[in-house]
């Protein structure tokens, strides 16, 4: 939906002026305007600033700061029942064979131990838009065309403008509830997730998201991440709406579940036993579903680096989606592993994750956890 070729009937025709933009236009400075149709550049030496203005022959313009971009013009009109007329958005990664400044996407998702960002967006009223923050995925380590699977984040929407497809649900991911849209707009599969109120500013996990895409079938951890992505999506007006900060990483070092063909994968070595744990498991439960927040204390003498957690979710629930944890297994024997940022656990100290799942009735806790494969209490 985001990217060049959001109408299929002029895909052959985007592309190739998308490919002769870039082509021919060279990289303006930041606090530079950009009016041309895919201007763009790069900033603070690792993102690109785009104009993107697919969708229509009006005159759309973008001031280009050092950490992200204003729309200073946008004078296109779209339908509200059908797509915008552009989408001006900062990435990293790599979109329409442009790649952002000594990235290493595409990345397989089973290499990255973290995917981080950080957002700042300026609203205004009387236009019709949604701030949209983009995440693609794709089978194969492709840095050119339409990926496979894109993932939006909707963190404001304007007027009578609403996701691809129809709703399926609901998700509790990074400590917020989202309405989670899913459908297709004929080049690529989409799963939205959009805020009941606006976001103005928020630092998260990326990975957070596509594990939970992950978790709904919708890719494997074969698949490549090949960019991440903010901007807006105007259909009327826009003049002020800003991205006034923008920065995401992704690191590597992960947990490989595919070997590359012909290979045999090294033996896994089990996190080592801790001496003392407890597990505290607060539930908050509606008619078919849940969400779970699981506390893990380290009551040992000895810090943990590196943390596995292992239970067995009574019979008829099944997880949907996750939150500060790697988890193995959706209903049954479950494994949660420790994150980037969680791993280290000291004496006295505790980590934090959650999930969201189904029930058929039965909503109760699990009646035993282990950590390393020693038995905890529970509180």
């Amino acid at each position: 939906m985001r990217r060049l070729l959001r109408a299929a009937l002029a895909a052959g025709l985007l592309a190739t002026a998308a490919v002769a933009t870039f082509a021919s236009a060279g990289p303006a400075s930041a606090d530079a305007e950009i009016c041309e149709q895919y201007g763009q550049t790069t900033i603070g030496g690792r993102y690109v600033v785009m104009n993107n203005r697919w969708g229509t022959s009006a005159q759309q313009c973008i001031d280009v700061t050092g950490t992200g971009f204003t729309i200073t013009s946008q004078q296109g009109v779209g339908n509200t029942s059908g797509a915008p007329v552009s989408y001006p958005a900062v990435y990293l990664g790599c979109h329409y064979t442009r790649c952002s400044p000594g990235t290493n996407l595409p990345i397989r998702v089973s290499d990255i131990s973290s995917a981080t960002s950080s957002i700042t967006y300026q609203y205004v009223s009387g236009a019709t838009y949604d701030a949209a923050y983009d995440i693609w995925l794709d089978p194969s380590p492709r840095t050119d065309g339409v990926n496979a699977q894109e993932i939006m984040i909707w963190f404001n929407r304007q007027g009578s403008i609403q996701p691809i497809g129809s709703v399926v649900g609901n998700a509790t991911i990074g400590g917020r509830t989202w309405e989670v849209w899913r459908g297709s707009n004929g080049a690529n599969a989409v799963i939205s997730y959009v805020a009941p109120s606006p976001i103005t500013s928020w630092s998260f996990s990326v990975l957070d998201f596509i594990r939970d895409t992950q978790n709904r079938g919708a890719i494997t951890s074969s698949w490549y991440l090949t960019s991440i992505q903010a901007g807006f999506e105007p259909w009327i007006g826009g003049a002020g709406l800003a991205v006034t900060n923008f920065a995401a990483a992704v690191n590597g070092g992960g947990n490989p579940t595919t070997p590359p063909p012909g290979t045999t994968p090294p033996p896994t070595t089990p996190p080592p036993a801790t001496s003392g744990c407890r597990v505290t498991y607060a539930t908050n439960t509606w008619n078919t579903g849940y969400t779970a927040n699981v506390t893990v204390a380290n009551t040992g003498s000895t810090a943990l680096n590196g943390w596995t957690l292992g239970f067995t979710l009574p019979a008829g629930q099944t997880i949907t989606s996750s939150w500060n944890a790697a988890l193995t297994g959706s209903s049954g024997a479950v494994t949660a592993r420790n994150i980037a940022w969680n791993g280290a656990i000291p004496p006295n100290g505790s980590a934090s994750f959650g999930f969201q799942a189904t029930h058929t009735g039965n909503s109760s806790a699990p009646t035993a956890f282990t950590l390393n494969g020693s038995p905890c209490t529970t509180a």
